[in-house]
Parts: C-alpha cells; structure tokens; sequence
C-alpha cells in the first residue's frame, strides 16, 4: 500500500471530463435553463423585420480605352476583380444612388424626413453581398413593413443600374475625346520629327530606306582607326621590351652581362653562341680532372685555352649587342611617333562621324515611333466608336424583389438553438471552473496522493446503522472490507485499541465507528465501543440506551470497570457509555487514569474502537489518539479540504499518533463512476440466505449460534 501511494503522489492529477459534468449537472441545467429562457425573452422582445431582395448581375465596363497599348488596348470590358465588385457594393449603398430610389418613390413625403435621414435610414436596411461563384448581387432591404422593403429594393436597383449605364457611357465618351485630342497631337508630333530627319538626310548626304534597313555612318573609318590604334599598342610594347633590354645590359658586368645576353632571343644575337662554347669547355675540363689528370697537363690547358677565348668573344659580342639594340630602339621610336599622329588624325574624324552617326540614328528612331504609335491610335479610335455604337447594359436584372410573407428577423430558432448551445457551454465552463475550484477530496487518488496513507474502505452514501438491518445487507460488506484492511495494515497484532476522528462534525465518524463494530463483533471480534466524544456524544442513541453512567463515571470516581461497560443486543459487542459530560473533557482524558482503562481494555477484548469529537475543533481527539494504538480518519466525500485532511493526519502525528489509514464516507456512487467498481462487489458477493437451501440455513444458523456462544462465554467469563 504504501509503494502504491508514493507512485500515486508522483504521477500528476487527471481529470475524468464525464464525471465532473456528472457531478455539477445540476450547475450545468440551471445555467442551461437560465441562458436559454433569456434567449427566448430576448427574441420574443425583438422587432419583426421582413425582406426584400433583387439580383443583377455585373458585366465589367463597356469599353477601356488604353491608347498605348501593344495589343489592341481596346477591350469589351475590364476583368471584375475583388476590389471590382466592393467597388460595386459600395456604389449601391452610394448616397446619390440611395437619393435617386427615395426620389422615385417619394421616401421624404411618405416618411415625414428629410432627405438626409431618409439615406441615413437606407443605408442601415439597405446591403449588397455576392453571390459566390458568380458575378451576380443581392441587394437586400429589411423594413418593418413588408411593402416598403419590396419598394425600396426595386427603387434601389433601377437606381443603381441607372447611375452605373450613365457612368459608363460618360466614362467611355470622355476617353474617346481625349483619344480624339491625343490623335491630333501626335499627328504634329510625327510631321516635325519627320522635318528634323529631312533636314539630317540632307545635310549628312545619307539615304533613308523606309524599313529595317541600317545604313552605318563612317564604318570605313571607324575600321581605319582601330587598325592604327593596334599597330601603335604594338610598336610601344617593343620599345618598352627593347628599353628594359639595355637597360640591364648597361648594369651589368662583364660575367654577368654574357650569362643574360645569350639568354636573348634576338636574330643577330652571337653572344648565345660563344657562351655555350665556353659553357662546354668548362665541362670537358671537369671530365678531364675527373678522370685522374694533373692541373698542369697539356689537354686540361688547352681546354682553359679554348674557354677562355670562347669568353672573349662572347663579351665582344655583347658590346656590340648594346649597340645593335640602341639602333632598333632608335627605330621603333620612330615608328612610334608617326603611328602616334595618325592615331590623332583618326580619332578626330572617327569621333564626328559618330556623333553624326547618333543624331541621325536618334532622328530616325524618334519619327518611326512616333508614326507607329499614330497608326496604332487611328485603328483604337476606329474600334471605340464602333463598339460605342454597340447596345450594351452593365447591368442586368434577373430578379425582381418581392413581397415578404413572414419576417426574416428575428431568426427564432437560431437565437433559441444559439441560446441553448452557450447556455450548454456556459454550464459546462462554469461546471470545470468550479471543479478547479473545488479543493475538497473527489478520489482515493487525491487521499493518498496528499496523506501517503491508503484508504481502508469507501462507504457508499446513506448508509444506515447495520444491526437494525439485516446482517445480510450489501451496505454491511463496506465495512468487512475496512475490517480486513484494518486487519492488515497493522503491523503489529497486539495494536488493537483504535480512535476514530474526523475533521469536522457530520462527516460520519460515530455511524462508521458503530458499523464497523458490529461487523468486527459479527466476525467473531469481542469488541468494546468507547464514546470518548465528551462535546456531543452519540453512541448510546444507536442502541436506545442511557448515558447518564459512563467513561466519565469511572474516571473521576471507584467506580469498577464492570459497572460502566454494557452488553448490547449484538453479540460479541459491548459499550463504554460517556457518562456525565464534564467542564474539562481534555483534562479528564489525559490523565492516568484514562492510560490504565485502556490497557485494561485492551487485555480483555479483541478490539477496542474509541469515539472522538473532531480533531480539528478541540483537543480531546488529539489526546486520545496519543493513548490509543492506532488511529483513522472518516473523510466524507466532497467536503473536507485537501489542507485540512493534511492538518488531521499532522494533528495525530504531532502527538505521536500513528493513522492507519483513511475511511472515504458518504460517497455518491450514482454520480462517481469510478466507485461503482466498489460498490458493485458489495452487492454481487454479499452474503444471501436466499442462495442456501433449508438444511445449510439450518447447519449455518446453528454453528453460527454454538461459536458465538462459546465466544461470549469466553469473553464474560473475562469481562466479569
């Protein structure tokens, strides 16, 4: 039990939606009932309105005039979009289309009002909606009269179609006269670019040709003058290659000059020759030393001889180099020079004849726009006139409005069904938040998810007093389970002696403490019922006997323990009485006295339940359930809070007290579903002479007699 209270503790609280709206139904009815009967009064209050309605249909614009346009830029109509259409619901509900409908049919002299009321009345009963998938509209009218909303939707609409044929007729002739103007306008456009062009053609000797044709101006030239501009780029990257040539020449010296004018690659270039020459030499002198001969030897000489020389001849020839190279230089500085000043003259005539070349361009580029735009223009205005010529409507009528035959508002079964489901979920909202509210203790879980205690029993609600019913009742079997779960829960067998408390008065401590009595003295248990309440004792009104003689009796006075306890009806079950209530109950309980009386008791009876007023209200409870074994608490179902169940069980604990467990009473077991599991059993396996044939009753009924004989036998030969 108590691992299974601890992993309970750990795992977080659910909530059974079902029976939480079992449990508050009666919240949820009255808000239900309330909401709903408000909806009806409400509804029931209402003005009637009836409606009107007619449906057009929105054809675009009878002709768009775009006179720049590439394709055409005449169209039968504009594409409806959504700002389209708004556009068109906004126009109806217009002030000026609304004035002309009260005008027809004379609103301002019917009505009594002026005509700015009169639209102001007509923009709140007159709409426009679409129709989806459709470029039709509805235009309805509520009124309080069904007449008048028929009127005022035919008056609106001839209205609305009215003003929209005017527009569009207006709209196309003022474009149509700007396309008009525009035309002359361009056509002086197009004669003076052509002037501008004759006056180029004429001056730069360049022919026209009507069409695709291009004519380039100074090709030839232009040619000329990018060749010049090459050679001349040509002949500077020689010089400066020639330049940086003698200028490491003049740098060097003499070894140094020879190894980089033979790397050279020039055509008269001798020194590559000589340096190779005398390259070789020097290899063959390391042959000859390599193979074993003197310095001195005759072949090594010659070899130094030839080396030597081929130096000499290449230093001649790199003198000579420089020259060579200064007179090329010389040369190409020349040429440089002349190619420089036919670049000169070049660029000059090459850059006039592009100039010319753009301005010609431009001319001729700028008067064949401007005569296709002219062209394009003439067949636009051609097509407007003749669509203009053309009968079309921008609007159609396809429904006439008609004459209401009930009212359309108030929607009584929409408000009723509207005012049934917020009720509904208003109940229910209120039924949650009451249950979140609620801290009282619902489930087993919440006892031992709060107290780490079990629960030894659940009590179904109204449960009555066992012995004046049958013992066979199925109430009788809550309670053998709370025997048995008594039974093994105490850990020591010799801790017989237990105080029943609660926390509050009317959770049903003493009929509990009574019930389980009997069925403990049923089992066979000589048991003793002590009523400790001192405040507002009970337990004698359960077995109709006098409590003038009792616990208080004996503790104050010689009394002997014989004289104070009584035997009840029941077998096996005896009564300690309270006697006469005293000014000091705590005082009289906590005393030595009262420690002897129930060792006394415990030695003599197998269990002994002791009745105690509740615990959170004065401190007799407390101070019995430090003189008594074992102790455990009766929490009615949905009424103590969670903190004070905690207060009870620390209440016994600061004491010393040890609580044995938890005994969940008065619980509703039609409501919480989750009890039916209890409750079910008690009734399928309740015991039942009805399932007993005569001779087992017989054989039952009799062993029954002679065991309990024998026990009450026993235990008076040890009470007296």
């Amino acid at each position: 039990m108590q691992d299974n209270s601890k992993l309970g503790s750990e795992n977080a609280p659910s909530i059974d939606y079902w029976q939480v709206v079992k449990n508050r139904y009666g919240v949820i009815l009255l808000t239900f009932l309330l909401v709903f009967m408000t909806a009806a009064v409400i509804t029931s209050v209402m003005p009637r309105k009836f409606e009107s309605t007619s449906v057009v249909q929105v054809h675009p614009s009878m002709i768009t005039i775009n006179p720049l346009g590439q394709s055409g830029g005449i169209t039968p109509g504009a594409q409806i979009t959504r700002n389209y259409m708004e556009n068109e619901f906004q126009t109806i509900v217009a002030a000026e289309t609304l004035k002309m409908a009260a005008e027809d049919i004379s609103l301002p002299t019917r009505w009594s009002m002026e005509m700015d009321d009169v639209i102001a009345t007509l923009k709140s009963v007159v709409r426009a909606s679409p129709l989806r998938g459709t470029d039709f509209i509805e235009i309805r009218v509520r009124h309080a009269k069904p007449d008048d909303a028929k009127e005022i939707a035919d008056a609106v609409s001839e209205a609305y179609m009215s003003r929209r044929k005017a527009t569009e007729m207006n709209r196309a002739q003022k474009s149509l006269d700007a396309l008009d103007e525009e035309l002359i306008t361009q056509s002086d456009k197009v004669q003076d670019h052509r002037k501008d062009l004759t006056v180029l053609i004429q001056q730069y000797g360049i022919p026209y040709f009507d069409g695709n044709r291009s004519n380039p101006l100074g090709a030839t030239e232009q040619d000329m003058f990018k060749n010049a501009r090459q050679r001349l780029a040509e002949f500077e990257t020689q010089r400066d290659q020639i330049e940086i040539q003698i200028k490491k020449l003049v740098e060097m010296d003499n070894q140094d000059l020879v190894a980089y004018a033979a790397g050279l690659e020039l055509p008269e270039n001798q020194v590559t020759l000589y340096f190779t020459q005398h390259r070789e030499a020097l290899e063959n002198r390391r042959t000859l030393i390599a193979q074993g001969l003197a310095a001195r030897h005759p072949d090594i000489i010659a070899v130094e001889e030839r080396a030597a020389g081929a130096m000499q001849y290449a230093q001649r020839e790199a003198v000579s180099l420089k020259a060579v190279l200064k007179t090329k230089l010389e040369l190409i500085n020349r040429q440089v020079e002349r190619m420089s000043e036919m670049v000169d003259d070049r660029q000059g005539d090459t850059v006039d004849l592009s100039l010319k070349q753009h301005t010609y361009t431009q001319a001729k580029e700028t008067y064949e726009q401007s005569r296709a735009m002219l062209r394009e223009m003439k067949i636009k205005q051609q097509e407007a006139r003749v669509l203009l010529k053309m009968p079309r409507d921008p609007i159609t009528l396809h429904e006439k409005p008609k004459r209401a035959k009930s009212a359309v508002f108030p929607n009584i079964t929409l408000n009723l069904i509207l005012g049934a489901g917020v009720g509904l979920i208003f109940g229910i909202g209120i039924a949650f938040l009451l249950e979140h509210m609620d801290t009282s203790v619902k489930s087993l879980e919440d006892v031992e998810r709060y107290l780490q205690v079990p629960v030894l029993a659940v009590i179904p609600k109204d449960v009555g007093v066992l012995h004046k019913q049958s013992g066979m009742s199925p109430d009788a079997e809550a309670y053998r389970i709370l025997r048995t779960n008594i039974e093994f829960n105490r850990k020591n067998p010799e801790d017989n002696s237990i105080t029943v408390v609660s926390g509050g008065a009317g959770e049903g401590k003493s009929t509990t403490l009574v019930n389980l009595a009997y069925v403990c003295a049923q089992g066979g248990y000589t048991t003793l019922m002590i009523d400790a309440d001192l405040r507002r004792p009970r337990l004698h009104t359960f077995f109709d006997i006098n409590n003038s003689v009792g616990l208080t009796n004996y503790l104050t006075t010689d009394l002997a323990l014989e004289d104070v306890i009584l035997q009840t009806p029941v077998d096996n079950l005896y009564f300690l009485p309270s006697g006469i209530l005293p000014a000091d109950a705590a005082g009289i309980l906590n005393s030595r006295r009262m420690s002897e009386l129930l060792q006394d008791v415990k030695q003599r009876f197998d269990l002994v339940l002791v009745d105690s007023p509740p615990i959170l209200g004065v401190s007799d409870a407390a101070v019995l359930a430090s003189e008594v074994d074992l102790t455990m608490v009766v929490v009615q179902h949905r009424k103590l809070p969670r903190n004070m169940l905690m207060r009870v069980k620390q209440a016994v604990e600061n004491v010393g007290g040890q609580v044995i467990g938890v005994v969940l009473n008065n619980v509703d077991v039609r409501s919480d579903s989750q009890y039916q599991y209890y409750t079910s059993y008690y009734t399928y396996y309740a015991p039942s002479n009805m399932d007993q044939t005569p001779a087992a009753q017989q054989i039952t009924t009799q062993a029954t007699s002679s065991s309990d004989k024998e026990a009450k036998d026993s235990k008076a030969d040890d009470l007296y």
